[in-house]
């Protein structure tokens, strides 16, 4: 695991809303550590490093707290409506093998047929990964693509070791011929209207 992805991870004592606005004051991210049977672990998590890594979707994280080491992915974060400030995290305990449910971008390569444009109808899916090796996406090629083309969860071709938890048939992305805009419609309305008192003018 690359050095970024290993964070140090203190032991929080204190708790509620007046521990948690004290610990942001001092660039910390309140969090808590679950799963596989484990008691909850609450730590405080270094905010500027945390939003480094949250960059980056499924990242692999491993938590040192006292000396012990837990391998977690983000499960949830929590942030003000307003200012964006994380205020909590989530994280799950996971184990190397373990396969894990986890939603991966959608990314689209590739230019379909000119004056076509290809809609993403699904910016993220559902797939059972190993944890470990989580893709970092999905990518659908729309190379030379026609209008009318439609790719739906089934048609996507999925990094080796993942699985599709998605609903088969749903639609990921349409090709489509964008007609005029309003504004355009409406320019070419005014020319038109214009043309004739020009010429009774000369």
């Amino acid at each position: 695991m690359a050095d970024e992805n290993k964070v140090v991870a203190d032991l929080r004592e204190k708790f509620g809303k007046g521990a948690a606005r004290k610990l942001r004051v001092l660039g910390k991210i309140p969090a808590v550590i679950y799963g596989h049977g484990t008691d909850p672990v609450h730590v405080s998590l270094p905010a500027h490093t945390m939003a480094l890594l949250l960059r980056k979707a499924n990242a692999v994280i491993e938590l040192n707290v006292d000396g012990t080491t837990h391998l977690t992915l983000v499960k949830d974060v929590q942030k003000d409506p307003v200012l964006q400030i994380i205020e909590h995290i989530d994280l799950i305990v996971i184990r190397a093998g373990e396969r894990v449910e986890v939603e991966v971008p959608v990314h689209v390569i590739g230019e379909p047929v000119a004056g076509t444009i290809a809609m993403l109808e699904l910016n993220t899916v559902r797939l059972m990964a190993e944890a470990t090796h989580i893709p970092e996406n999905v990518q659908v090629d729309v190379e030379g693509a026609e209008d009318g083309t439609q790719i739906h969860a089934k048609d996507l071709v999925l990094p080796k070791g993942s699985t599709l938890v998605e609903d088969a048939d749903v639609l990921v992305l349409n090709v489509v011929t964008p007609s005029a805009s309003r504004e355009d419609e409406e320019a070419e309305a005014a020319d038109a209207a214009a043309e004739p008192a020009t010429a009774s003018a000369e």
